[in-house]
């Protein structure tokens, strides 16, 4: 997801987004440990959006 179409979602619907993001990490490092993973990459872009939305919500908590 790009960082525009982030900063134009509410910071519920950023929290939401965070939290289908780990659940789906959850299954892929699962997926990876027994072997059935078929795109690591995966892994990586969910973990540095993941942290886009950390650090929008922590720009928008520093702006207030």
């Amino acid at each position: 997801m790009d960082v525009k179409k982030i900063r134009e979602l509410s910071t519920e619907d950023i929290i939401k987004k965070i939290e289908e993001n780990k659940a789906e990490l959850f299954n892929l490092r699962f997926s990876q440990a027994t072997g059935n993973l078929e795109k690591p990459s995966r892994i990586r872009e969910l973990r540095k959006e993941v942290a886009r939305m950390k650090t929008i919500i922590r720009e928008r908590e520093l702006q207030k």
